[in-house]
Order: C-alpha cells, then structure tokens, then sequence
C-alpha cells in the first residue's frame, strides 16, 4: 500500500522540486527553454492601470510579471497577477491566445514570470482586469511560493529570504517604496538648502577613542589593520575646513554591538554640517525637515506609530536639566558637589559610579527617568560636558554643551552640536577619551585621530552638526516595529548550509 503524503510536507515538497525541474527539461527539450529569452518589451503596469481605468479602458496593454494564483475553468483562466506596482487579474481564453499557447499555459507554475498582452476591461463583478491575446513564458519557477492564504509568516525567514517576502507580502515592497521616497525628500530638502552631498571613507586608519566598538580588517597591501567607520564626522568637518561650508552624507555606519529591534550592526544615518550656524540653527532644521516629511510620506503632520499618535508638527524643547527635574524631581542646581549628586542619585535608586561627576549623575537620571516619557517630539538640550567630547561648551555654563537629542515614542533619533573647534580643548578632549577607553579595555587600539585636529588647527569657522538614522525614521513614518522590518537584508546569524 503507498505512503499517503499529506503528512510528509518534506516528502511533498521533494514531489513538486522534482515536477518543476521536469517541466523545465520538457521546454528545453522541445526548443522552449525560458532561460534563453534576453528581453520582453513592456509599456504599463497594474498600479498605473487601475489608477487611470478610465485612461486604460479599452485599450492595448503590455505586463511583465509573475502569477500568483490561478482558476483554470476549461477554456478560460483567470490569474492572479503582481508586477513591480501591485496586482491585477487576467483573463486568458484558450480562443484568443490559441489552443497550443493555452495549453502550454496549464502547464505552467505558481510563481512563474510571464510576458503578456491584451486590452484591459472591467469584469461582471467589477474587477479591472487584462483580457490577454498574447502569453508568453519569460523565466520558470523552479520552488513553489509559501501557501496562498499563510504567505510567509515565519519572522527569520521573512528577513533571510526577503526576495519571498517581497512576491508574497505586498505591503513590505510599500515599506521599502517608502524608504526610497523618504531618502529622496530628505535629499532633496538639504540641496534645497544649498547643502552638497559628499562620500568619505568607509575604511578607516584608525580607531578612535569613541565608546563605540568598531569592525577591524587588514589591508594586505599596505599591511596594516583597518576600521569599518563607526562615524562619518571627523572627515565631514575637514570639508568644512576646506570651505565646503555646507555638507551632508547618506553613509552606512558599522558598529560591532548588539542586536535588538532598535540596533542593527551596519545601518544609515545622514550627518550634514554647515558653517557660520549653531545646534539651534539644527534644531529648527530638524523640526522643519521632519514635518515636511511627515506630511511628503504619511499625508498629514499627525501619524500614527504602533497605535500611539504622533504630532510632528509640534515639538517640545527641554534643557536637560529641566527634564529632569519635570520627570524625577531631581534639581541639578541645588546640588553643591559631585558627592550631593551621588547621595541624589542613590536616593531615586539610579546606580551611578562612586567617582560619578554631577553631569555624569544628571545624565544617568536623565536614562533612569525622562526617556521613557518622550513620546512626542522633543528635543532636550544642553548636555554635560563630561558626555560630549566634540560639542562647544557653553560660555555662559562650560558645565554644559551646545548639544541637543532629539526623541519620538521614548527613542532617540539624532545628535546635534555646535561644534567645537578650539583645537587645543579638542587636543585634550580626546587624550582623555582614548586613556579612558585604554582603562577600560586594555587590548583596545583606540588612537587620537592627530590630523583631524591639525585640520583644526587651520581654523575650522562656527558650525553647527547633525547627525540622525534613516532606520529609526523609515521605522516611524511605515508604523514598523523592528528595525529588521526596514533593512532589506538584516544582519543574521548564519545557517548551516543543509538548512
């Protein structure tokens, strides 16, 4: 008695591998091989057809795409049918492609590419649809799509096979659509504002004493290590130096850390810098190009993320003294030492280091207390010195820098400065950055990048500095939980190769 299947999907699936490979070698065998076709001339798409019915009614179309349904009844089919826009529905009719194309047409399969012709019409039920006279088999499919109705739900296949994801999943083809639009206005608004966009070197010679970790490489031919950039920063500023006054990067950024739906080892970020301004001159900026953006991508300064409305037409702005002070009650200025500041921060249970400064202590009250509470945008501002080794101090504070984070929904989006550019403050700034991180990591190779401030040396003029993560953003503005949901192709651990 044979084996029922059913209960076997392995042995299943091995059954259609087996078929498909068979109807390629038929084709091949009879002269049909679709491999062989370099070239199909197109002149429409679903998406276009159905937003200009009116245009298209009656009219000759050519698509190129794939199936993914079909209901063959006898001498008529109809195929459910995605191209680069969207779907639309085909009629196939055994009478108008004729019976030897049709019948080749049966034997085609789910997740097959095809070539086809016909005028486009509006069916009994109201469906816009193509009424083909002409097929045509462009590429074969050689593994089956997941399950109709199930699709492909399984997360970690979702990001490793995210050329299924994107057949079978329409609406993450729309999230990636909307990451180039975000991309494009984002651009477009900086050169609007007579900004340049540039590349700098992604490997670099050194690894700086920043608490970021880097990715190290070797470089055979001039036989020494390298670094993946963890910043575009240092050589962005050298240009302003060189009298490129206004600057911007869309540069991938890669830092050895960990993962979580928020970090990705490798992501995007823009970081742009312009002369003669400071963090409030970035500041309005943030605020002007973020609403734009909301109202470009979502339609409307109000959007929704993950069931939380969001306005991004208002924005808050808050020292950080003054946030924490709302959120936790804690008053930075009525603390008389570093010691006051411990006894505080022990107090509302913040665990902070025995040799903890008061702005060490204030930012970490600040992590304990206020960033959970950002849910609409605000930027909160003026930031220790002690955590912000490339920002202006402030004259009339040098406790505090020109610095300001910007955050929406409790996460922090972006970074900006005025840019500090006393070469002998930065000198020392950096020295102490690197000793700390050599304490702290006694095999680290972290080295001050010396040429950078001889660049500062030659004068680098007041400059404001920003810098934000496109993943955070395309997140926010396509409702995306996970940042895995907007990299096309996320970091994963790999597979063995039977897997």
């Amino acid at each position: 008695m044979a084996q029922n299947n059913r209960n076997n999907p392995e042995q299943d699936l091995n059954e259609i591998l087996r078929l498909r490979r068979e109807k390629l070698a038929a084709l091949k065998e009879a002269g049909n091989d679709p491999f062989e076709i370099t070239r199909y001339d197109f002149n429409s798409d679903s998406a276009a057809i159905k937003n200009d019915y009116e245009g298209y009614e009656g009219k000759t179309v050519r698509l190129a795409g794939r199936i993914l349904t079909r209901r063959i009844m006898g001498k008529a089919s109809f195929v459910g049918f995605s191209d680069c826009s969207g779907n639309i529905q085909l009629y196939i009719r055994r009478d108008d492609v004729g019976e030897e194309a049709y019948a080749a047409f049966k034997k085609w399969d789910i997740g097959d590419i095809i070539g086809v012709e016909g005028f486009v019409f509006r069916t009994q039920t109201g469906e816009i649809s193509v009424h083909a006279s002409e097929i045509k088999l462009l590429s074969k499919s050689l593994i089956p799509l997941p399950e109709k109705f199930h699709g492909l739900k399984d997360t970690d296949m979702r990001y490793r096979q995210r050329y299924v994801d994107l057949i079978v999943n329409p609406e993450v083809k729309d999230t990636f659509y909307k990451r180039s639009l975000i991309l494009k206005e984002i651009r477009n608004y900086l050169d609007s504002k007579g900004f340049t966009e540039v590349d700098t070197p992604i490997l670099v010679p050194l690894e700086i004493g920043a608490s970021a970790r880097p990715f190290k490489t070797h470089h055979n031919t001039l036989d020494m290590d390298m670094y993946l950039r963890i910043e575009t920063e240092l050589y962005l500023k050298r240009l302003i130096v060189g009298g490129m006054h206004r600057v911007y990067e869309v540069g991938r950024i890669f830092r050895n850390e960990g993962m979580d739906t928020r970090h990705n080892p490798e992501f995007t970020t823009v970081e742009l810098y312009q002369a003669f301004t400071d963090y409030r001159g970035m500041m309005d900026l943030v605020e002007e190009m973020n609403t734009m953006l909301a109202e470009k991508v979502c339609g409307s300064k109000k959007i929704t993320y993950q069931g939380t409305e969001i306005d991004m037409g208002h924005w808050e702005r808050l020292t950080m003294t003054e946030a924490v002070k709302k959120y936790s009650g804690a008053d930075y200025y009525e603390w008389q030492s570093d010691e006051d500041a411990r006894e505080c921060a022990r107090r509302l249970n913040v665990k902070v280091d025995e040799k903890a400064t008061k702005g060490t202590v204030l930012a970490e009250l600040f992590d304990a207390y206020v960033e959970d509470k950002l849910i609409q945008p605000t930027f909160i501002y003026d930031y220790p010195v002690e955590n912000s080794p490339l920002a202006k101090r402030k004259p009339e504070d040098p406790a505090f820098t020109e610095r300001f984070e910007y955050f929406i929904n409790a996460m922090e989006f972006g970074n900006a400065f005025s840019e500090l550019n006393d070469p002998i403050d930065q000198r020392e700034r950096f020295e102490k950055q690197v000793a700390a991180k050599r304490a702290e990591e006694p095999d680290s190779s972290a080295e001050v990048d010396y040429d950078y401030i001889t660049a500062l040396e030659y004068g680098l003029p007041p400059t404001g500095g920003l810098g934000f993560g496109v993943d955070r953003l395309v997140m926010l503005l396509t409702d995306s939980a996970s940042i895995r949901d907007v990299l096309l192709f996320p970091t994963m651990k790999s597979l063995p190769n039977d897997k």
